[in-house]
């Protein structure tokens, strides 16, 4: 079964969701030369929306400052994306309620705007003809569910239309806290987000409506941010609430972030013990879910990881037998998008039984 599936939003994210999906066929080639997916066989991107222009559109497929070169051919035909073999319609809609999906027979928006998370806007797209929704962003508490890929996708249900993919700093930090929980016991943590500049901080000093802070040069300084990253994790993890605050401070460079987190165990431990319980569930999560490293690395080195985090181990310190610090690596673009996919698959999966 092929379902057929639609980018709204072609910015950082909606770009890395259509690159991921065809460099995994990149590394998976098939005999009849034709794109077909390894990873995801059963997807297929036929539809783009966004306000930017084809050209513009086109040429950010073609060439990207952070990921390169697209891999594959690139062109355009009339008012269609060509990718290799593939045509992909290209709109450039303002308004949800005007997009028209059902003629496209769309089983799945990947709503990519980030101007909303509430159902009620989401669910424009299945008033559209869209049968599904997944959203790039943590949606409000009325979405009818937020999946962390690889720890709670189970609780994907074939009923299921408008979805949630968390945000790129749950999906890093949930498998580490899944496991650390599992092992040890929670007692209560700190966990401090290092992330890379973003779209809503302006290059120069510039107006920004909500926070002051975001008025300063992105590329100048360290500008502490807001988060709601504590509450996200208890929607996943709902026996750590009241257990973590959570704080955020975004820096001068273009992508990859990293968190440091500090625990309180409820059971003794060391840095080998804790080491080795996170190597172990390396291995048993899913793949490119939780991932460990001893190299002394960089955060260039992690650009273009699809893992959703990496711990290094090298970092691991423990006081007193229960207090444990943590350094975790996560490309919070690529690893995001890669989840994006993973989600959607489960989900179309589910909702077709």
């Amino acid at each position: 079964m092929s379902f057929r599936i639609a980018i709204n939003g072609y910015g950082r994210i909606g770009r890395c969701i259509l690159r991921a999906f065809y460099e995994s066929s990149f590394n998976h080639p098939v005999d009849d030369d034709k794109t077909l997916n390894n990873n995801y066989a059963d997807l297929r991107i036929v539809a783009i929306n966004d306000l930017a222009d084809l050209e513009n559109l086109t040429h950010l497929t073609r060439f990207d400052s952070t990921h390169g070169r697209f891999l594959g051919e690139v062109k355009t035909r009339g008012g269609s994306l060509i990718i290799n073999k593939d045509e992909i319609f290209v709109s450039q809609i303002e308004h949800v309620q005007d997009l028209d999906w059902k003629e496209l027979n769309v089983d799945l928006v990947l709503e990519c705007s980030g101007t909303f998370g509430d159902r009620i806007s989401a669910e424009q797209h299945l008033k559209n003809g869209a049968k599904a929704v997944l959203l790039s962003q943590p949606g409000d508490s009325d979405v009818d569910a937020t999946i962390v890929y690889g720890i709670n996708d189970s609780e994907l249900k074939s009923n299921h239309r408008i979805v949630s993919c968390a945000s790129c700093t749950t999906n890093c930090i949930v498998p580490v806290l899944y496991t650390l929980n599992r092992a040890f016991g929670i007692d209560s943590g700190i966990i401090d987000t290092i992330h890379s500049a973003m779209n809503d901080q302006p290059v120069i000093d510039s107006y920004h409506g909500k926070d002051l802070r975001k008025t300063r040069s992105a590329m100048h300084s360290m500008i502490p941010v807001g988060t709601a990253l504590a509450k996200g994790i208890t929607r996943i993890l709902p026996n750590l609430s009241g257990r973590l605050e959570a704080r955020a401070i975004r820096i001068p460079t273009i992508n990859v972030s990293a968190m440091q987190v500090t625990i309180a165990l409820n059971s003794e431990a060391d840095a080998n013990i804790i080491n080795t319980a996170l190597e172990e569930a390396s291995h048993k999560l899913p793949n490119n879910i939780l991932g460990v490293t001893r190299e002394p690395l960089a955060s260039c080195d992690f650009n273009h990881d699809p893992r959703s985090v990496i711990v290094d181990l090298n970092q691991t310190l423990v006081v007193r037998k229960k207090v444990v610090s943590l350094f975790l690596w996560f490309d919070n673009e690529w690893a995001y998008a890669n989840r994006m996919l993973d989600v959607a698959q489960v989900l179309l999966n589910r909702r077709a039984q």
